[in-house]
């Protein structure tokens, strides 16, 4: 699977779109091939399309993009996924057309996610699951055995630092509960070590299906 800068612009325009309009994504998008792709052996593939790194994102500490594709080895009704997502924070949580809530944990639209930012700065900090703060969600690909789903966050506030340097962990948990469903993210992933930071090594420690996709970024003034 390829990382495509033309991909990360179509994505963003269609969302900028949909306050006003019917929104219309495509399976392809600029250098991005979909087609499940997945080039490890993981049950699940997270491939994040920004922030890349070394980007140097948003004005302010806001204005910025969580941008991913994640694909899953199964059918659609075990990856957790629950219906569409677009939603946002204060008179756009939980509306129609696509009702999702907006807030810090799991998300309830895919419940399986994790997304850790090292600069938290609310909640359990860098252990916080920022999840169900992303916005937008839906279904690129699906096969009999086989499924793409698109998640995109557009960061509203200077919550997660500015004028800092930042990492991002994104990963799929593992299906902890034995259900056959990828529906077991933490609101808060467990500090594993005890020195007061989560990223990879205490996302590996609560059990991931997927990759761990991480970007080292920067956050503007």
């Amino acid at each position: 699977m390829s990382k495509s800068r033309n991909g990360r612009a179509r994505l963003t325009a269609a969302m900028l779109a949909v306050a006003g309009t019917a929104m219309s994504m495509t399976a392809q998008a600029g250098g991005y091939e979909s087609g499940m792709k997945k080039h490890d052996d993981t049950a699940v593939q997270v491939t994040m399309f920004a922030p890349a790194k070394g980007d140097r994102v948003g004005i302010g500490g806001r204005g910025w993009f969580v941008d991913l594709a994640i694909e899953f080895d199964t059918t659609l009704d075990k990856t957790g996924f629950s219906n569409f997502q677009l939603t946002g924070p204060a008179g756009h949580n939980n509306i129609d057309p696509f009702p999702g809530t907006f807030s810090t944990g799991a998300d309830d639209r895919l419940p399986g996610l994790i997304v850790l930012v090292s600069t938290t700065t609310s909640g359990a900090m860098s252990c916080q699951n920022i999840a169900n703060l992303f916005n937008l969600t839906g279904v690129t690909n699906v096969t009999e055995s086989e499924v793409e789903l698109w998640d995109t966050w557009l960061v509203g506030a200077p919550n997660f630092g500015v004028d800092t340097q930042s990492d991002i962990y994104v990963a799929v948990a593992d299906d902890l509960n034995g259900d056959g469903i990828y529906n077991d993210a933490p609101g808060a992933v467990p500090d594993s070590n005890g020195d007061g930071i989560c990223n990879t090594k205490d996302l590996k420690a609560f059990g991931v299906a997927s990759n761990i996709a991480k970007t080292r970024f920067y956050i503007n003034p």
